[in-house]
């Protein structure tokens, strides 16, 4: 059976195709972008203070409650980023919307050519 660690390592490696992905993406918010890419800074923490945990306290990082709630201060900051990302696209894409509607555009009809070719 697969240990959890080699799981947890393998595990990055879609993660990575999935940021590669979505930064070429024109239609990720830059803000959630940076949320995701926070995801990783979170790893990045949370790999050494799990080492620090179990040689200075023999305990898994769960356990040692200051440095635990430490580390899963940067997941916070990643999901609110991801969370404001998205938000703030949404607002943007209602204010297009209704001012697309405000001009009489509806995308979901036959736009009709209004010009005059006489």
């Amino acid at each position: 059976m697969i240990s959890k660690e080699t799981l947890f390592a393998l595990s990055l490696f879609p993660y990575l195709g999935f940021l590669w992905f979505i930064g070429r993406s024109q239609q990720m918010p830059r803000l959630a972008l940076y949320g995701f890419y926070g995801t990783l800074v979170f790893v990045a923490i949370t790999i050494p203070a799990g080492i620090y945990a179990q040689l200075h306290y023999g305990k898994s990082l769960a356990n040692v409650d200051w440095l635990h709630g430490s580390a899963e201060v940067f997941l916070t900051l990643s999901n609110i980023l991801i969370v404001l990302g998205f938000r703030q696209a949404v607002i943007q894409r209602k204010a297009i919307s209704h001012q697309q509607t405000l001009q009489g555009y509806n995308p979901s009809l036959p736009q009709q050519d209004l010009s005059n070719k006489n």
